[in-house]
């Protein structure tokens, strides 16, 4: 056999489940179809860490609080920032009110602690520069914030150090079942394995039942402000507004703010922003630093192992808490197939990244020893983000380190500034050229069909 077990998918569950097993003597290997990892995360720089108070699905409930408790722990051992938020959920009427008593009514029968009824003096009180009409709010001290894209690039680097293969650009055909396993035909090699776990949601192999959940959608409007909007929010705010429709505000991990509409129509920009505008008063639009348009899942994420007899295991579905619910099903993904297969844990597991180093999180001593010891990071290229050079060249030459524009820009926070990129842009891509060894023009925004110059103006044999 070529591998113990090939893991399909290098999103962010993909890249969790690496983690969990690499610290298992087993032969592991990734197979990504995209130019890099962690591409099922959204682009929205930061995530909440829910804690099973607005979820519907019992068991949906318990495996964001299982990931909820994880977190923590996984946080601190990786060195990525985990902020401590508290949430408020309110309610602005009769309608949003039942719905209030609802979810708290459900979440004391499921034994979630640390929540409390709080009436509208004491929201107000927490957060004075709310204009909502509040009438009354679940509060809860078990939430806090993440930046997902650190989170899956930590999962997969550590993996990486401990041994798993990555296939990047490969794309999986087929999945064949052999007398003892599987062959896996991609469009570059084939590989046979005694496992296989499938974590890219829809893709079907004809291994097993094609999946036929019931999928929830709806859209999410998402508005990045670059400054805090009417002052520091302290809390993560969710309304309960009328029409059914949700409106969330959260702080990012980086220092601004998020706020996202959930609908149930795909309505406009301008539409979105007066829906929000009834919430939190009038928005100063030159605060808005990006606008997303995403979809909002609410399926069961689903583990089927219905036939790990035979080796295989799919995990199916998207959900909204993909990013809370991480940990756990990776935990639960793992002890499943080590139970399947002849292993023990390694001994000389690496459970560590390697040292990341954010210039604009530095105390000017600290500043100054790292330009000691390499004169990139004394060279600010992204001047809205404080990104120097340095902190580019690591990001292209740690492990699975970036060959895309947009790789560089999640890795470091290049490019999310006020300027969006206007002042940077061209430095990043030439560094990214220099470093990768290709032309300027082969350099790509996200996918082989991104290339962010078609071609040069005119070509010179000699100046």
């Amino acid at each position: 056999m070529d591998y113990d077990v090939l893991i399909l998918g290098g999103g962010i569950i993909g890249c969790a489940a690496a983690y969990e097993l690499s610290k298992y003597s087993l032969n592991i290997a990734l197979i990504e179809k995209d130019y890099d990892i962690a591409d099922d995360v959204a682009f929205i720089n930061s995530s909440v860490v829910y804690d099973g108070i607005q979820c519907e699905d019992r068991l949906m409930s318990k495996l964001q609080l299982m990931g909820n408790e994880l977190m923590k722990d996984i946080a601190s051992k990786f060195n990525i920032t985990l902020k401590k938020r508290s949430s408020l959920i309110i309610a602005e009427d009769k309608k949003g009110e039942e719905k209030l008593d609802y979810m708290y009514n459900r979440t004391l029968d499921r034994g979630i602690k640390n929540i409390r009824i709080l009436n509208s003096e004491e929201v107000y009180e927490l957060e004075p520069n709310l204009s909502a009409n509040v009438i009354k709010a679940i509060y809860s001290e078990n939430t806090g914030i993440i930046c997902p894209y650190d989170l899956a690039i930590s999962y997969g680097e550590i993996a990486f150090d401990n041994g798993v293969k990555f296939k990047l650009e490969e794309e999986v055909i087929d999945i064949q079942k052999i007398s003892k396993g599987f062959r896996v035909v991609t469009n570059k090699n084939k590989f046979t394995c005694n496992m296989v776990l499938n974590t890219t949601p829809g893709k079907y192999y004809g291994i097993g039942n094609e999946n036929k959940e019931k999928r929830d959608r709806s859209y999410s409007k998402y508005f990045l402000l670059e400054k805090d909007l009417n002052g520091d929010f302290k809390n993560i705010i969710t309304s309960l507004s009328k029409e059914d429709d949700e409106i969330y505000v959260f702080p990012t991990v980086q220092g601004g703010t998020i706020i996202s509409l959930k609908t149930n129509k795909n309505i406009s920009y301008s539409d979105s922003l007066k829906k929000i505008s009834s919430f939190l008063g009038n928005i100063n639009e030159e605060y808005i630093n990006m606008f997303y348009e995403l979809p909002f899942y609410n399926d069961k994420l689903i583990i089927d192992d219905s036939l790990i007899d035979k080796g295989y295991i799919k995990v199916v579905g998207k959900h909204y808490s993909q990013v809370t619910i991480t940990p756990a099903i990776a935990k639960i993904v793992c002890e499943t197939i080590v139970n399947n297969l002849n292993c023990v844990l390694k001994k000389d597991f690496v459970d560590k990244r390697r040292e990341v180093y954010r210039f604009r999180d530095l105390s000017n001593e600290e500043r100054k020893n790292i330009i000691k010891q390499d004169k990139k990071y004394g060279k600010i290229i992204c001047v809205c983000q404080k990104v120097t050079e340095g902190e580019i060249v690591d990001a292209i030459r740690r492990p699975l380190g970036a060959r895309t524009l947009e790789g560089i820009k999640r890795r470091t926070g290049a490019a999310f500034g006020s300027c969006k990129g206007a002042q940077c842009l061209n430095k990043v891509v030439s560094i990214l050229s220099r470093e990768t060894d290709k032309k300027f023009i082969d350099i790509v925004k996200d996918s082989k069909n991104s290339k962010i110059v078609i071609s040069r103006i005119k070509e010179f044999n000699e100046m």
